[in-house]
């Protein structure tokens, strides 16, 4: 895959080891050699070390990464968080973006809100594996226990409701979002711990955008992430997320980014969360991978608890 560009910024290089894989409780991963066998080279991939990484792989996404990457809403939430407000993200690396929120030079740059700050929110880096660096060790210190947290070793499904409580605002840059080969297990599980007019930040690259302009960035090639309906019409990542019951969805395409990227904002509006659930058919072993999923049923209809866009 070649490098993700904008501005000088690379988003190859927020591209995660650490993928967060949900496996199913409510869908069908195909039972097949085919799949299974790309979803052991997946797991090679996140597990490969020296010179086996591939290239374009990075740990260390900047907080400046995730303001370029994310909609255009994720810099004044995470500025307007206060301390006992909580950001949750998921496949955080190296945790550098947690780092420089904490940072004087976030607050030199965003003076709007700074008295509502304080201490700032808590934050919590959640990894497949320990990516911790001598700076968040000595940061975590600096800051006092709890003000910011350091998760690994299990993955995003392993962990409960009561065990983590709830987030303002969660995060996901080329994380599990990307990777996992369940979408919606994914999605409900992120937005069950999304706390009531909280919102999710996340992204895809190369995919099919809300207005359908655009095709795969690679000549005969598919887009990364693809949705059918049951009769095998396309559906676009954001209109199946706009399907979603109790969330307002806004999706942004950014063209100039090679290859291009959709970035969403999910915020959850009420607690009565439906995920219409798709079905895996397709997995291609990548970074990111190759993924196909098909609608189960169609989303549900419940005038008055339907998503909107804002």
């Amino acid at each position: 895959m070649t490098a993700l560009k904008n501005t000088g910024i690379r988003l190859a290089a927020l591209l995660v080891l650490q993928a967060l894989w949900l496996e199913t409780s409510h869908s069908q991963v195909p039972a097949n050699p085919a799949f299974s066998e790309e979803i052991s080279k997946q797991e090679s991939i996140y597990q490969s070390k020296g010179e086996k990484v591939p290239e374009g792989y990075s740990i260390d996404r900047s907080l400046v990464d995730y303001t370029l990457a994310l909609t255009s809403g994720f810099d004044p939430a995470l500025a307007k968080l206060g301390p006992q407000d909580r950001w949750l993200d998921v496949g955080a690396g190296s945790g550098q973006a947690i780092l420089d929120y904490y940072t004087p030079d976030y607050d030199v740059t965003h003076r709007e809100g700074w008295e509502r700050r304080g201490s700032k929110a808590q934050a919590v880096a959640m990894s497949i594996e320990d990516r911790r660096t001598p700076r968040w060790q000595q940061d975590a210190a600096s800051l006092g226990a709890g003000k910011i947290n350091y998760l690994f070793n299990r993955r995003l499904r392993e962990y409960s409701l009561d065990e983590l409580g709830q987030f303002q605002v969660i995060t996901d840059v080329i994380g599990g979002f990307s990777y996992t080969e369940d979408l919606s297990l994914f999605v409900e599980k992120v937005l069950g711990l999304l706390d009531l007019y909280g919102s999710f930040f996340t992204l895809l690259q190369d995919v099919r955008s809300e207005y359908g302009t655009n095709r795969p960035h690679y000549a005969g090639a598919p887009f990364l992430t693809e949705i059918a309906d049951a009769e095998g019409s396309e559906v676009r990542v954001c209109t199946w997320l706009k399907s979603i019951t109790c969330v307002q969805v806004s999706c942004e395409f950014k063209a100039t980014w090679i290859p291009p990227v959709e970035a969403f904002r999910i915020r959850k509006v009420c607690n009565d969360v439906t995920v219409p659930v798709l079905v895996p058919n397709h997995y291609k072993a990548g970074t990111p991978p190759e993924r196909r999923f098909q609608l189960r049923t169609p989303p549900p209809a419940s005038p008055g608890r339907t998503s909107a866009t804002r």
